[in-house]
């Protein structure tokens, strides 16, 4: 560990005073009569107050910010305010946090993360903290050696690094409280994700599908970083933390240990089913929210069954880690269409009642809807141009795999869509309780699939498969806003070049936030989807929008603009745009992306 101090002063933030806020976040809660508000809708979750504590904000995953200085009538008039160089050109997927008077910003490997005082009119950097990543991770990591971002808690920003360990920093001083080494790189595991904190456990997981490693998940002590429980996502029961309390909804996913009987012997054991997205909380059920990745290897014939608890979503304890409940999107997954992406928390009326539902935008293209005390599957509604399957059962919660799009051994697959990185991939929506809707960052693209042979070697790529992707047709890219009790998309703001590869920020001002591939930073009307303004950037958006109150009490808008991860890893030279077969399959898809975007590595915030 490395803690530098900086002086120099490299940027611009508005000036105020120097004093901490110590105002408490409010819960905002949006009830029919409320104004502007759409009706039956409740949040359920604090929401942050000016500041950004969490991955996205909030536990349920909204991205919504009450803040409404910037609306429908000045967002036109955003302003560049300054920008921050991290100095790392590889892709930005994750988010700043502003905590009082500072931000904080984890950069890809090696992992550093920067203290920026908002206070003062020249923004030094604080401090930085060097984690000291082992480098051999570099290697390792399938796509790209990014991180999603961190978490504040009690005085301290946990974050995760790309060699397996979790670090605690004190936000003062920049000091290393603890550190926990939870990955082994000799394996093949990364960890790319943002923490969350609840109460006084870390929840963090795995990366390394790819790699023939076993998924997953921990919870650590938020003081001292000792484990606290870790749980699998296949093997047996004792090891998932599948016991007494466990309740699956559908017969498909009762019985005993499944996450062994629904594999062929022992290939459970380099199964995948990772956790590298995003987690949410619910504090009245007192239960965390999560998917799991895609089984291992790609190819479906050297693993028969449905492959439990592969692309899946748990509902756990966040103190033991005890399952609550399970439910698998993809069984035998045959296109590897992980299932790590954001389950937003949302009480909402529903067939003429109010539930505690799930709202799930699938790689697989369908919006998922879900009781989240439960586990059942509402609704289950296409949002892109798909082909895989013609729809979900509701009453067995599995899909209608199309027969002709199915994967085998040596037998090349044309034509499905969506792609292996899906009608969406980990960047996250934003859900607007004014409005009722949720804003998905949409691809559209399709691809051959071939199924190969796979020997297993630890540390190195377990693939079994050798895909080419290519955009879909019509549209590339598409930011969708979805009513959930609709089942339904009201609008869509379609790119016509590259899928929408951003997170998205919903805000009190009706504005939703997103970025392009190509570069631009783009606000909307959160109601109809006309765009109101757009700024270009200085390379191509992966990471996601948050706003925040600064010192001097204006609304800001902050952004990461570095392109890179899986689609954008195309823009690195040393990625050739020839092989179409390069980058896992993803080079067909995006070969344009050269000619717009180079490699960057900047923080921008915009003010009126």
């Amino acid at each position: 560990m490395s803690t530098f101090p900086i002086v120099t002063t490299l940027l611009l933030f508005a000036a105020g005073s120097c004093s901490h806020r110590e105002d408490p976040p409010r819960r905002y809660l949006y009830e029919q009569g409320a104004a502007g508000a759409a009706e039956g809708i409740q949040l359920i979750s604090e929401l942050p107050n000016g500041e950004w504590h969490l991955p996205a904000g909030d536990f349920a995953n909204t991205r919504y910010s009450p803040l409404a200085e910037i609306d429908l009538r000045n967002v036109s008039q955003l302003r560049l305010i300054t920008t921050f160089s991290t100095g790392i050109n590889r892709g930005h997927e994750g988010q700043p946090l502003v905590v009082g008077n500072t931000m904080f910003v984890v950069t890809p490997f090696p992992n550093l993360l920067y203290a920026i005082d908002l206070s003062s009119p020249h923004g030094p950097i604080r401090w930085v903290y060097d984690p000291q990543a082992d480098p051999r991770s570099v290697g390792i990591a399938c796509c790209d050696v990014v991180n999603r971002g961190a978490s504040y808690a009690d005085g301290k920003v946990i974050y995760a690094t790309l060699d397996g360990q979790v670090v605690a920093v004190d936000a003062g001083s920049g000091r290393e409280v603890w550190r926990a080494a939870i990955g082994d790189i000799k394996l093949g595991e990364t960890i790319t994700m943002a923490p969350l904190v609840v109460r006084n456990r870390v929840v963090v997981g795995s990366s390394g599908g790819e790699m023939g490693v076993r998924g997953y998940i921990v919870g650590l002590d938020l003081a001292t970083g000792a484990q606290v429980w870790r749980a699998r996502h296949t093997g047996p029961d004792a090891e998932v933390l599948i016991g007494p309390g466990f309740r699956a909804f559908y017969p498909s996913a009762q019985g005993r240990d499944l996450g062994i009987s629904t594999w062929p012997p022992d290939k459970w054991k380099l199964g995948g089913g990772t956790v590298w997205g995003w987690i949410s909380y619910d504090p009245v059920l007192d239960l965390i929210y999560y998917g799991t990745g895609n089984p291992a290897p790609w190819n479906p014939d050297l693993r028969s069954g449905d492959n439990k608890w592969t692309a899946s979503i748990f509902a756990r304890d966040p103190d033991a880690g005890q399952a609550r409940w399970a439910h698998q999107i993809v069984p035998h997954d045959m296109w590897d269409y992980d299932e790590i992406m954001e389950n937003v928390l949302v009480d909402m009326a529903w067939g003429g009642r109010m539930r505690k539902l799930l709202l799930h935008p699938g790689r697989t293209g369908f919006m998922f809807v879900l009781d989240r005390e439960t586990g059942e599957v509402l609704s289950a509604e296409p949002f892109q141009p798909i082909n895989w399957a013609s729809g979900y059962d509701l009453k067995t919660g599995r899909p209608s795999v199309n027969p002709e799009r199915m994967t085998k051994q040596d037998i090349v697959t044309r034509g499905i869509c969506p792609s292996s990185t899906g009608a969406k991939e980990f960047v996250p929506s934003a859900f607007s309780p004014r409005t009722g809707l949720l804003y998905i960052p949409a691809h559209n693209t399709c691809m051959d699939y071939q199924a190969l042979g796979a020997n297993y070697i630890a540390g190195t790529p377990y693939l079994g498969a050798s895909v080419k992707m290519y955009p879909g047709e019509g549209h590339h890219g598409e930011l969708v806003a979805w009513d959930p009790r609709r089942a339904a998309k009201v609008w869509g703001i379609k790119d016509m070049k590259f899928p929408i590869y951003s997170g998205v920020l919903a805000t009190g001002g009706d504005i939703v936030f997103f970025g392009t591939m190509d570069g631009w930073f783009k606000a909307a009307d959160a109601r109809t989807g006309a765009e109101l303004w757009q700024f270009k950037t200085g390379s191509g958006i992966v990471g996601n929008p948050i706003t925040y109150t600064g010192p001097d009490g204006r609304q800001y808008v902050a952004i990461y603009s570095g392109i890179g991860g899986w689609m954008g890893a195309v823009a690195y030279p040393s990625i050739s745009a020839d092989d179409p077969y390069a980058a896992l399959g993803v080079v067909g898809a995006m070969k344009e992306i050269k000619d717009y975007v180079r490699p960057g590595s900047l923080l921008y915030v915009f003010g009126l």
